[in-house]
């Protein structure tokens, strides 16, 4: 997997989607947009994938959603707001480590230009996850 390579074609089509859309509009509408872009694109993902959280062996279903995975290796968070805080960063990297994906993009299309709305983060963790329990069976 060359996770370079998906990150950069998510963010080109986050571009594509900012574009034509702009700021101002809901969270939902650039999840959609973004979707369709990606899937044009080639790449197979899954919208608001629950995501449990592993408690004493047992895996809980507390709320928690992925806005999109993508290719299985990428979690893309999207915001609408003002400005991205370190709470932002500290969801997305909760969900790189409940998971076990190792590379989580935060999108904020609240901006006027979508490269000040945009963090990659990378999960470090070297523990086995749960990621097993994200796939859809095969």
């Amino acid at each position: 997997m060359d996770y370079n390579k998906t990150t950069e074609t998510i963010i080109g089509a986050a571009i594509e989607v900012h574009r034509h859309l702009g700021p101002g509009l809901l969270e939902s509408t650039y999840e959609a947009c973004l979707a369709y872009e990606l899937t044009e694109r080639g790449l197979k993902l899954e919208r608001q994938k629950v995501l449990p959280v592993k408690y004493r062996e047992i895996l809980l279903d507390c709320g928690y959603r992925i806005d999109l995975l993508v290719e299985n290796s990428v979690i893309v968070e999207l915001k609408a707001v003002e400005r991205l805080e370190a709470i932002h960063e500290a969801q997305l990297l909760s969900y790189l480590k409940l998971s076990g994906v190792p590379i989580g993009l935060l999108l904020n299309f609240n901006v006027i230009e979508l490269r000040r709305g945009i963090r990659r983060l990378v999960n470090n963790l070297k523990q086995n996850s749960s990621l097993r329990s994200l796939r859809s069976p095969r």
